[in-house]
């Protein structure tokens, strides 16, 4: 029989009458979780030709794109199934639930997790992890599936209880576990007003806090708790160990299903322990890798291809394709990031009057990736060799998405050419400080690093910033690269040589310490036979 949505659907006999599985979202077929995560930027034809510095903000819709593959579909089913299974031996209206909270008094009581219980509880629970490279859509994608579901529930009747469907933490440094029960209580804190990092947090062992934080999570019939970068506890002598044990009590004892999330340094960590192992692929791990240059990768960008605002609108070639993906290597955020900021550029140009057609080339690509994507350079350099230990080196992505920020900022804030009766004035900061001095400094920064002596670095910058009053960068490194090109400058001059001895005066003390070395004199008597310091004994006899 086929499962529909709507009024008519089907009730699971597992299912029915389970008020933890009542209250979530109905069951949904693939194409409809598709369509729930899909984040498509609103695009009209019209908008291509809107003034640049109107397109410019056209143009950042694209950083909150999300445009889901068959992967991210498999996560949210998946996601699906682990809930409901989790709650299935949850059951508020049976003795299930019941013998679940009297197992978290006794725990507490015995101040341990592993306090014996008079009422074992067989659990349905399971678990999966997700593991894969950087920028593949991780985080991304679970946080868009746990959007799906409430996250609170409120339940009158037959009984009084407030359900937290799923939470989502970090893992702590260090492994801690002491830090992993603190920031749990003040999440729920922050989410239900309660107190439970004072009443359960302060004054009390480890042990204990991690009875109560089992017992919290079964009092609020948690659903899902989703643990991302477990990475962190990557190399940690101390504490990894005891922390993933304790999630291995929360899958197999407590009954809470539990997902890590994290890069593929930490395979290892989750291969450590074989309970472990057995829980994190109970409903199959996802581990994900970046894209390769086939027909999902293809379907990928000529999705992305059609939210563009550049015009003459570019058709995509198999050229342009094949310079996005090599300066992405196939990873889904740095292709939508490339893809926009190259557009930025050509906008960006075209709002000081240029003029030019705003064509996307391949070119223009790999200029961009080389100017803007410096801070991954190394783990795309690292895709592209299929180096795997320098691979694990890379955790995350955000301080690059911390930088894409600082560009976009730029972009959409740099103040345009000031009209002709505008005068010279030069805009200020609340500092004091011209406005375009961190633009400057960046500037500097990257000649200096170059090689270009500071003088002649600082020299080119305020001729392209003369030539250039926008403060734009991209036009100011345009303007830089053009002089660079047209007239090398002086580099760093070399240390001067030393001079040789012969050419030395013959009063010169580096000349007469030499002379004295090769007598066998110290540095000080040659010297003092040259009369050129005193003995303190002759100090002495005057």
């Amino acid at each position: 029989m086929t499962m529909t949505t709507g009024p008519e659907m089907p009730t699971l006999p597992e299912y029915a009458g389970n008020p933890f599985i009542a209250r979530l979202p109905p069951l949904q077929s693939q194409r409809e979780q598709y369509q729930k995560l899909l984040s498509a930027p609103h695009f009209e034809e019209k908008e291509t030709v809107y003034p640049a510095h109107v397109r410019k903000h056209c143009t950042v819709r694209l950083d909150k794109c999300f445009l889901p593959q068959a992967r991210q579909v498999e996560l949210a089913d998946r996601f699906s199934l682990l809930l409901r299974q989790g709650y299935v031996g949850r059951n508020p209206l049976t003795h299930d639930y019941l013998h679940h909270l009297q197992n978290g008094y006794e725990r507490i009581e015995g101040k341990s997790l592993d306090a014996m219980v008079s009422k074992p509880v067989k659990n349905t629970a399971s678990s999966f992890a997700v593991l894969g490279c950087p920028g593949v859509g991780k985080t991304l994608t679970m946080n868009c599936v746990l959007a799906l579901y409430p996250q609170v529930i409120t339940h009158d009747e037959p009984f009084c209880l407030t359900q937290i469907v799923w939470l989502r933490l970090e893992a702590p440094a260090l492994g801690s576990l002491k830090q992993l029960c603190i920031d749990f209580f003040e999440t729920i804190d922050r989410l239900l007003g309660t107190d439970y990092v004072k009443r359960y947090a302060t004054g009390v062992g480890v042990e204990q806090m991690l009875a109560h934080m089992a017992h919290v999570a079964q009092l609020h019939a948690l659903g899902v708790l989703v643990i991302d970068e477990i990475q962190h506890l990557r190399g940690v002598k101390v504490g990894a160990a005891a922390l993933m044990k304790f999630l291995v009590k929360l899958v197999n004892t407590i009954g809470v299903p539990v997902i890590p999330i994290g890069t593929l340094g930490a395979l290892d960590i989750l291969r450590g322990s074989f309970s472990q192992a057995r829980r994190s692929t109970g409903l199959g791990s996802l581990l994900w890798d970046r894209m390769a240059p086939d027909a999902v990768w293809n379907s990928f960008l000529k999705k992305l291809w059609e939210y563009q605002w550049t015009t003459p609108r570019t058709e995509l070639t198999d050229e342009l394709n094949a310079a996005i993906y090599d300066e992405s290597q196939g990873v889904a955020d740095l292709a939508v990031k490339l893809f926009m900021l190259a557009q930025l550029r050509l906008v960006g140009i075209s709002e000081v009057g240029r003029g030019e057609p705003e064509i996307l080339t391949a070119e223009l690509f790999r200029q961009v990736a080389k100017e803007e994507f410096s801070l991954v350079a190394p783990m795309i350099e690292a895709l592209r060799e299929g180096d795997s230990v320098k691979l694990n080196k890379f955790d995350d992505l955000r301080s690059f998405n911390d930088h894409i920020g600082l560009v976009l900022s730029r972009a959409i804030g740099g103040s345009p050419e000031p009209p002709a009766d505008a005068g010279t004035s030069v805009p200020v900061t609340d500092a004091g400080s011209p406005a375009t001095q961190p633009i400057d400094a960046a500037l500097l920064a990257s000649l200096k690093s170059m090689g270009v002596a500071e003088d002649v670095a600082k020299a080119l910058v305020d001729e392209a910033v003369a030539k250039n009053p926008s403060g734009d960068p991209l036009l100011l490194m345009k303007q830089i690269v053009s002089t660079l090109t047209a007239s090398p400058p002086q580099l760093k001059p070399p240390k001067p040589k030393a001079p040789s001895e012969d050419e030395l005066p013959a009063d010169d003390l580096r000349r007469l310490v030499a002379a004295g070395k090769q007598s066998n004199q110290s540095a000080y008597d040659a010297l003092l036979a040259a009369g050129v310091v005193r003995s303190p004994m002759m100090d002495f006899a005057a």
